[in-house]
């Protein structure tokens, strides 16, 4: 009997097991199937692919057969014929213009989403407070927008030209707003020039990064580039200061203007002439190895560069940009309606100087980070669509699609520290994705052709990104409304 149950159950042992019994296929929020993705980082294209997310994460990625046999979702987007690459990142963008402006500012938030663009490092305006509120308010879902990544407060000088700021005369005063800047927990420092005395710049620069802290800014016109990149400095916003540590007197123009031996304008016009290519060449290469990213800001320089020949009252940008915040435009426009023949040729010339060196950048291995200084006063520098138009420079100017897509993907995870949570569609990584209607590598414009944007793991379909579009065009219609009547 033994021997006959022994048997049996053996038998058994071998049949099939019932389909119930079998490994039940995993579940997911959200299952993107036979997408193109772009791999960033190499440069190339993967078809064919599955990605699973459960939550703010990716939790799978692969062949989309092998994927789709494994995952189970409550919502799939069948994205054949589409390209997934990972959410842009804008990493410089300015929300500002006094505590009356503060609906108008919010109301930029959802341009950014419907713009694929997925999180932004706010380098600090007036409403320093405000947005940091925002931050909060955006990581706990009480408030729509992208990730949100600020300096706060920037720190200043005595009586400064910029509001929203720390003032510091003194060492001591610098040691106060760190700490400030500490317990409110900023994601990075900014440091402008308008008043803040040059050994307090460097002085700093070095306590923010003593304390742990990335540290960018305006670097003063009595400090050479050199100066600050020794003290510290993490970042170069604007590719003006790159171009000023490619000049050969660059020292001793300094050394003029810090004596009061010139003026401001004779040693930007002494800069803006003595640039040399080795000279260019050795400070980049010091760059990259020290880890000093650029951020170039060249839409604006752009814009503001030819307002002679684009008045830009035809984009059609406008009208998703509050009354009060196009108002802040005026002291731009106002400025270069004044300018003489030759103070236009100038200005045509600096850009054209500056923006040319963005490939010697990418030649000595610097960094390059996109960023657009989008928000108040920026003259026609529309947030959410300027990154754009920032990426087509890039690549006018000599960099491939890849390394232009790069510089909106994981140039700004990079800076943070943050690639293993960002920069790549891969498991494990934040669920912020867009998906593209054209390939990004072959036309850097494709990255405008948004089918659809995930966003900490919600899709954001087209229709929903448009319905985000339409309801900021009405509010601003409305505020338009209101401004004329009497």
């Amino acid at each position: 009997m033994k021997t006959l149950l022994a048997a049996l159950l053996a038998a058994t042992a071998l049949l099939p097991l019932p389909a119930a019994a079998k490994t039940a296929p995993a579940r997911a929020d959200l299952l993107i199937r036979h997408a193109t993705l772009v791999d960033v980082e190499h440069g190339r294209l993967v078809p064919d692919q599955a990605v699973a997310t459960r939550g703010d994460r990716i939790v799978a990625v692969g062949n989309d057969a092998t994927i789709a046999a494994a995952w189970r979702a409550g919502k799939n987007v069948e994205a054949r014929g589409r390209y997934l690459i990972p959410g842009l990142w804008d990493m410089h963008v300015h929300f500002g213009g006094g505590p009356e402006l503060i609906e108008e500012n919010k109301a930029l938030l959802p341009l950014y989403i419907a713009n694929g663009i997925t999180t932004v490092r706010d380098a600090s305006g007036d409403l320093p407070y405000d947005v940091l509120r925002w931050r909060g308010e955006i990581a706990d879902g009480r408030l729509f927008g992208p990730t949100l990544l600020s300096s706060g407060p920037k720190i200043e000088g005595i009586k400064p030209v910029w509001k929203g700021t720390l003032e510091t005369g003194s060492e001591a005063d610098v040691d106060q707003a760190i700490a400030k800047l500490k317990e409110l927990n900023v994601n990075f420092v900014k440091i402008t020039d308008s008043t803040l005395k040059p050994d307090l710049f460097l002085y700093a620069v070095r306590k923010a990064r003593g304390a742990g802290l990335r540290a960018s800014g305006h670097i003063p016109m009595a400090l050479t580039v050199g100066q600050a990149i020794e003290a510290g400095i993490s970042s170069i916003e604007h590719i003006d200061y790159a171009h000023k540590a490619g000049v050969k007197d660059e020292a001793r123009i300094t050394a003029d203007f810090a004596a009061g031996r010139i003026d401001r304008a004779q040693a930007s016009a002494q800069l803006d002439a003595g640039f040399d290519e080795a000279t260019a060449m050795a400070a980049y290469r010091d760059m990259a190895a020290r880890g000093v990213f650029v951020t170039p800001t060249l839409s604006i320089s752009r814009t503001v560069a030819y307002l002679d020949q684009n008045d830009h009252s035809a984009d059609p940008e406008l009208a998703y940009i509050g009354p009060r915040l196009r108002k802040t435009y005026d002291w731009r426009i106002e400025r270069a309606a004044k300018a003489t023949p030759d103070q236009i040729a100038q200005r045509h010339a600096i850009y054209e100087h500056n923006a040319a060196i963005l490939p010697l950048l990418q030649q000595a291995g610097v960094t390059i980070m996109a960023g657009t200084d989008a928000g108040f006063l920026n003259s026609f520098d529309y947030p959410g669509f300027a990154l754009h138009q920032e990426l087509a420079l890039y690549v006018d100017r000599g960099l491939t699609p890849a390394q232009a897509l790069a510089s909106a993907t994981r140039a700004g995870p990079a800076w943070f520290g943050l690639l293993d949570r960002y920069g790549a569609v891969a498991e494990g990584k934040q669920a912020d994705m867009v998906l593209l209607t054209a390939n990004p590598l072959e036309d850097i414009h494709a990255t405008k052709a948004i089918d659809a944007v995930i966003l900490r793991g919600t899709l954001q379909d087209r229709a929903r990104l448009d319905a985000l579009l339409a309801e900021t065009k009405a509010k601003v219609a409305a505020w338009n409304a209101a401004a004329t009547r009497p």
